[in-house]
């Protein structure tokens, strides 16, 4: 069907832009968080709770890990930066992953989840 043939039309496009590899491609949302919705409630009641879909906000997640991920690839590429400035950005990266952790529960598979070491 049409949805086969687009998903391997973006796998080829993205393997040949050399985007990222098959491994990385998130697999989705875990299944038990599937069409819920994110509620940001504020402790004021005169004001209004916003509701996020929670696909939206998975999709938010995933695509700041994806360009973490170029970040990370442009500073280890770089010639312009010294080994002690690679060093020192590559640490606030991996902080970054860190701090994300707290999102591994949205994950359908473990090895898709942030890690805050290598």
């Amino acid at each position: 069907p049409l949805s086969n043939f687009i998903r391997e039309t973006v796998h080829a496009v993205v393997e040949a832009l050399g985007l990222e590899k098959d491994e990385t491609i998130v697999q989705g949302i875990a299944n038990r968080w599937e069409s819920g919705t994110l509620v940001l409630r504020p402790a004021d009641a005169s004001v209004q709770a916003k509701e996020v879909p929670l696909e939206t906000f998975f999709h938010k997640i995933v695509m700041i890990r994806n360009n973490l991920r170029v970040l990370e690839q442009k500073v280890n590429a770089s010639d312009k930066l010294s080994d002690a400035d690679k060093f020192e950005l590559q640490q606030y990266i991996t902080r970054c992953y860190g701090s994300l952790t707290t999102f591994n529960i949205l994950f359908k598979k473990k090895e898709d989840q942030f890690s805050s070491g290598p």
